[in-house]
């Protein structure tokens, strides 16, 4: 269906996940570091692998329920499933440089 997988990979993280912000954080979770991993299958799955800032964020559903709805409103046929992993733990480290200008961290 899609010639070009990594392409329909890229836009979702470039243009669909950085409009999903951490609302504890008030950044973009792209930004922030929690995504590792977008997979799209060349069909419909979609497969976000991500964390959290920290394993007991009270906003964890929500969180992913942004990701998941941000994707379908950019590509309503697909099917999205997010992988919430710990391992990798997040650390500050893992912010972009852009997101350690938008916390005023550079």
């Amino acid at each position: 269906m899609y010639s070009n997988p990594s392409q329909i990979e890229l836009e979702i993280l470039e243009t669909v996940l950085v409009n999903v912000y951490d609302p504890e954080i008030e950044i973009d979770i792209v930004n922030l570091g929690l995504v590792y991993d977008v997979k799209f299958d060349g069909k419909n799955q979609v497969v976000v692998t991500m964390t959290l800032s920290t394993p007991s964020c009270p906003l964890s559903d929500s969180i992913v329920q942004d990701v998941k709805e941000s994707i379908k409103r950019s590509y309503p046929d697909f099917e999205v499933a997010v992988n919430l992993v710990f391992e990798p733990q997040w650390h500050q480290g893992m912010i972009t440089p852009e997101g350690k200008e938008m916390l005023g961290m550079s």
